[in-house]
């Protein structure tokens, strides 16, 4: 019987998933896209990851409605 060999690229692997975003979002990263030549969601990607590997954490303040 063959011993089979961990994929070493698993690490590497991506998920694929669905995600609604804002179309202004979609087009800055589209934009971003033709300057670059490179794929929105790549650069999409190369985004979210650069936030998980420095940790970025996002700040909201939400303002008060007015009560009147």
């Amino acid at each position: 019987m063959m011993k089979r060999h961990k994929n070493s690229n698993t690490k590497n692997l991506k998920q694929s998933v669905t995600m609604r975003l804002d179309c202004d979002t979609v087009s800055y990263f589209r934009s971003m896209s033709d300057e670059t030549g490179i794929p929105y969601q790549s650069l999409i990607n190369l985004y979210l990851r650069d936030c998980a590997i420095n940790q970025r954490k996002i700040y909201m303040k939400w303002q008060p409605e007015d009560s009147e």
